[in-house]
């Protein structure tokens, strides 16, 4: 997997877990203040996009994850 995979799934990680988190009808529901993690996030992948500035990236490439291509183009 590439650096650029990792970010992804990551973030979709957090999304769904703070949605889980935050919506009122979730059964694992703690506090609507879980769903400004949500914005946090869309809010970093929209910078990311704009300024290619993406602070796990550096830490996946020093933890030696190979950089790769999109991994879209299949």
């Amino acid at each position: 997997m590439t650096v650029e995979r990792y970010i992804r799934l990551m973030a979709g990680f957090f999304v769904l877990l703070s949605l889980a988190l935050g919506v009122e009808g979730s059964p694992v529901f703690v506090s609507p203040w879980f769903l400004a993690f949500t914005a946090f996030v869309g809010l970093n992948l929209f910078q990311s996009g704009i300024t290619n500035f993406c602070p796990p990236s550096f830490l996946l490439r020093k933890l030696g994850v190979p950089e790769g291509g999109a991994s879209c183009s299949r």
